[in-house]
């Protein structure tokens, strides 16, 4: 009977596994089409990962249901139950990064329109560290290797640190005339695309390491209460709101800040804070999908009708609306913008203020 029992259970792992080898090569593939599309300037590559998504979803579906029924006819427990559960998450990851291969395609043919020479060797550098990092994180979870998913984690730093890079370069080349202001936006996506999918198979990496050892690798601090203002263009408002925030010194909080469009910092902003003892010179502005744990957040603040809109479809976090006029806004005297901002700064930190005293005052005392 126990032998029995074994060959269906591994058989039906067998099963499960392959089907993940399947999307992530679709994945990978997907991804690497996309680089030659971007070099070769190939569009009917391009239109060949946008189809490809579809099988990746469909094979998404597929996994899902597996191991759903492997869950319910093998009552799997301690690894075999954690296999299930990590290939529901790996399974998500991977389909995202199917979604981002398919974003990446749709800005190519954007540029493909555009007299834009972009700066290929950046691309093929940002996708020589992302692409075989996916694979490792794979590899990884399908022979179960920790230490190799430790190696293949390390990676994600270098690859965020290179679209930032990219990033600028792009900037200067449309100041300097080089590319089309029209192809800046598509090409930074490109970029965070990749850059995307490297998050992706980080998670993928933590989900494997949670799996093969049964510690879970993400997001510590599970008393934390995480809040995140979100703005227009992550250049003002919300950056002066999480300096608010931070300035209150509570332990139990931590604070972020996005944009729908990211821009560049309101210089006015930078040395207004650094009176304050605050230096964001070196800050860079973020749009909402850089926020670390951002699906664990509990509160988000938007500060602007457009940020309301731009809200994740589905957040569980509670949301508040705080808009109110940009204190960096255009027709206001230089000689004001200061005094603007310090009745903005004392305003949003007396709001925080209120958000956590009351987050504070329901906590139920564990007896």
């Amino acid at each position: 009977m126990g032998t029995h029992y074994e060959a269906s259970l591994q058989r039906d792992i067998d099963r499960i596994r392959a089907k993940v080898a399947t999307m992530s090569q679709l994945a990978e593939g997907s991804l690497e089409a996309c680089l030659r599309s971007l070099v070769e300037g190939n569009r009917q590559l391009a239109y060949s990962v946008i189809l490809r998504d579809r099988r990746i979803d469909e094979l998404e579906k597929e996994i899902d249901r597996l191991c759903l029924e492997f869950i319910v006819r093998q009552q799997p427990v301690a690894l075999h139950l954690r296999f299930a559960y990590v290939t529901i998450k790996i399974n998500q990851e991977l389909e995202r990064i199917g979604d981002y291969a398919e974003s990446i395609a749709r800005q190519i043919l954007k540029v493909s329109k555009l007299q834009a020479t972009p700066p290929l060797d950046r691309y093929r550098e940002i996708a020589g560290l992302s692409i075989p990092m996916l694979r490792k994180s794979v590899k990884a979870y399908l022979e179960e290797d920790a230490p190799l998913a430790r190696e293949a984690m390390a990676v994600e730093e270098e690859v965020d640190g290179l679209k930032s890079r990219i990033n600028r370069e792009l900037f200067e080349l449309c100041q300097a005339g080089k590319i089309p202001l029209e192809a800046l936006t598509p090409l930074m996506t490109i970029a965070r695309r990749f850059e995307r999918a490297s998050d992706q198979a980080k998670n993928i990496c933590e989900e494997t390491l949670y799996m093969v050892t049964g510690e879970y690798q993400k997001h510590p601090g599970g008393d934390v209460w995480r809040m995140v203002f979100l703005d227009d263009h992550n250049s003002c408002e919300s950056q002066l709101a999480e300096a608010a925030a931070n300035s209150l010194g509570q332990e139990k909080f931590v604070f972020a800040s996005a944009g729908v469009t990211p821009r560049p910092m309101e210089p006015e902003l930078v040395a207004f804070l650094r009176q304050k003892g605050i230096d964001l010179s070196h800050a860079t502005p973020r749009s909402l999908d850089k926020v670390p744990n951002l699906e664990f957040a509990q509160i988000i603040v938007t500060l602007s009708s457009d940020a309301r809109k731009a809200l994740p479809v589905g957040t569980r976090a509670v949301c508040l609306d705080w808009s109110a006029e940009s204190p960096c806004r255009e027709g206001v005297a230089p000689q004001l913008r200061a005094e603007a901002l310090e009745q903005a700064y004392r305003s949003l930190r007396e709001q925080v203020n209120d958000v956590i005293q009351g987050v504070l005052s329901d906590q139920v005392k564990e007896v």
